[in-house]
């Protein structure tokens, strides 16, 4: 995407290197502004509507709100999700502001954009499609189904048990590093520098304990051992049975959940890494556990999300009926 920083101009050459020095900081600024991940599907929702303005042969930039319309019509026909569409247009809009333009929900027949987005999402009716959730049974179902003392099987252990254990999103798991935990005598502590509820970096630290089923910390340990990790990524790729430099993926992480699932005899495309995440959440709900005790270790940012679960989880006890029915 262009610059959103204005050019600089100066008959001074000093004066001129001075403001290049400020605009270079100011642009790194900016770009911290949004999470590397945000940036990317931006750059990518940008240029889906740059090739679909160049197939028709009309203006990306400025475009015009009727055109930006069509295209937002055109990605609900071919089933793209309402806030997928959502955000294609917010990054149009971005990129018309960085250039210098209007955005087209701002300029003249910019409406009709806001009602074309109302419509997509009155029309959508597909339901969420929710990953299973690898509660404390199914967990220990997967780990079953990863048996052997090859380094894979090891680290595949140590993912299903620790990412369910600190109710991570896949991202933090493939991301965790050797400086990001510490020990203690009951378990773990994991300090996050930054996560998708904590934009601002202030940091946030959940604990990890020992565990008497699941062992989340004997399944870390063993990884730790086998693969001869002391800094850096914790979970990493391998290759030959030893240890990468680079670190596991997002997907390779969703892709250890599935392979787990299938050999366990369950619908692999049910499950995903976010499988962990919620597994734990439902396990602590079942258990009867506090939607702020949940909330200490999954650090939702709103309560509604968790309280989802609990309902669900809890939907037969006490039922209203128990007394007639």
């Amino acid at each position: 995407m262009p610059s959103s920083l204005p050019a600089i101009r100066s008959d001074d050459e000093s004066g001129l290197a001075l403001w290049h020095e400020s605009l270079h900081h100011a642009q790194h600024y900016a770009a911290a502004a949004r999470a590397p991940s945000t940036r990317r599907a931006y750059a990518a929702d940008w240029k889906a509507f740059q090739v679909w303005c160049s197939e028709r042969d009309i203006n990306a930039l400025p475009a015009d709100p009727r055109h930006v319309a069509l295209f937002l019509s055109d990605e609900a026909v071919r089933g793209l999700a309402p806030a997928s569409i959502g955000r294609r247009l917010a990054s149009i809009g971005l990129a018309h502001r960085q250039a210098g333009f209007l955005s087209p929900q701002q300029s003249e027949h910019g409406g009709i954009l806001l009602e074309v987005l109302a419509g997509i999402r009155r029309s959508w009716r597909k339901l969420p499609s929710r990953k299973v959730a690898a509660d404390a049974d199914i967990l220990r179902d997967l780990l079953r189904a990863t048996p052997g003392n090859d380094l894979k099987a090891i680290r595949d252990r140590a993912i299903l048990g620790f990412g369910m254990a600190g109710a991570f999103r896949r991202s933090e798991l493939a991301s965790l590093r050797m400086e990001d935990i510490t020990r203690d005598p009951r378990g773990v502590r994991v300090r996050f520098s930054m996560s998708k509820t904590d934009q601002e970096g202030s940091g946030t630290v959940i604990a990890i304990p020992e565990g008497q089923r699941i062992r989340p910390i004997a399944l870390l340990d063993a990884w730790l051992r086998a693969s001869d990790i002391q800094e850096g990524f914790i979970f990493r790729g391998v290759v030959s049975n030893k240890a990468t430099v680079m670190r596991i993926s997002d997907r390779g992480i969703a892709r250890v959940v599935q392979r787990a699932a299938k050999a366990a005899g369950y619908d692999p495309a049910r499950f995903g890494g976010h499988s962990l995440r919620a597994g734990f959440v439902t396990a602590a709900a079942r258990a009867g556990a506090s939607i702020f005790r949940m909330k200490d270790v999954s650090r939702h940012k709103s309560t509604d999300v968790l309280a989802t679960y609990i309902r669900e989880e809890q939907i037969f006890h006490h039922h209203a009926g128990d007394g007639f029915l």
